[in-house]
């Protein structure tokens, strides 16, 4: 006798519901692989001389990649440093007129030695009888006179010192800041050089050589694949089941009735309630409200960014 084909329907539609059902007792909860991406911007303006790169390229840590030009801040930077060095042209050297007040001053104080031996001259031959008083007053009233010379003369030196070196001071004053803008554009020509700052891979290219760049463009984004994180959802019933750290079975297709099986660590789970995303199932549909859980798992090459997987949490 052969088959009705209305037979036939009834066991592939209840294989079909056996099939599906079976799917789900495999896994306590799925979601969508994701990675840490790193944008990479220009940190100073200018045309891009070189970049390097390429999408799918495998990038090391602190690799230099590609270069911006530097030209305008090299010329910045000799500018600020013959300024710099004008500095001490402004400046007054107080040495010479120092001196020429210390020559008048020996002289000064040579006279005032003959001064005081011819007083004392004059003081003899006065018990003598041999010099007038007279003589004697104009020995003191010569002394008094270079000494109040001396006395100028001395203060004069020290307003020189002060008057210079408070002149010479500010213009020197302008030299640490000078300085430090130097620092600074030291600072901005070694940015110049494109620095990878992660191992991964580049995803995508958003800037290419000759391309006018400006501080904090993004010039490509790179993503470390050798560890994905799957976002899977769970509800509250499922909380008391998983703690962090805890070792799980990750699944993935591998074609139409088979799974690929890697195994994961659970490295965050929300603390916070959220409604179902769209595009997103859990084991128990009828739930609005979810938690995210992060399962880190170690790629093979297989595992791709937005791929559906799934996870069990029972894993032994």
């Amino acid at each position: 006798m052969k088959t009705p084909l209305y037979l036939y329907a009834i066991i592939f539609l209840t294989a079909g519901f056996a099939g599906c059902h079976l799917k789900d007792q495999l896994s306590d909860a799925s979601g969508t692989f994701e990675v840490d991406e790193v944008i990479v911007s220009a940190e100073v303006p200018g045309k891009i001389l070189a970049l390097n790169i390429d999408e799918g390229d495998v990038l090391k840590k602190d690799s230099v990649v590609g270069c911006i030009d530097a030209v305008p801040l090299e010329l910045q930077k000799a500018q600020v440093e013959a300024t710099m060095r004008s500095l001490h042209q402004k400046t007054m050297d107080v040495r010479p007129q120092v001196q020429l007040l210390k020559d008048q001053l020996a002289i000064l104080n040579t006279q005032l030695a003959n001064a005081l031996k011819e007083k004392l001259r004059t003081e003899k031959l006065i018990k003598a009888d041999a010099a007038t008083t007279k003589q004697l007053d104009d020995w003191n009233t010569q002394i008094e006179v270079i000494q109040r010379q001396i006395t100028v003369n001395r203060q004069q030196i020290k307003v020189q010192q002060s008057t210079t070196g408070t002149q010479n001071s500010t213009v020197l004053s302008e030299y640490q800041p000078l300085r430090r803008s130097v620092a600074q554009i030291d600072d901005q020509l070694k940015r110049t050089h494109i620095t990878n700052p992660v191992n991964g891979t580049v995803l995508t290219k958003y800037a290419m050589s000759g391309e006018i760049t400006t501080a904090g463009k993004a010039l490509y984004k790179i993503a470390d694949l050798s560890i994905v994180t799957l976002r899977a959802y769970i509800t509250g019933d499922q909380l008391a089941q998983i703690k962090l750290n805890q070792r799980v079975q990750v699944m993935v297709d591998n074609g139409s009735a088979a799974y690929r099986n890697y195994a994961g660590l659970i490295s965050w789970i929300s603390d916070k309630a959220e409604f179902t995303p769209k595009t997103i199932q859990t084991k128990d549909e009828r739930a609005n409200l979810v938690y995210a859980v992060k399962i880190r798992v170690k790629n093979d090459g297989y595992l791709k960014i937005g791929m559906y997987g799934e996870v069990k949490f029972d894993d032994k």
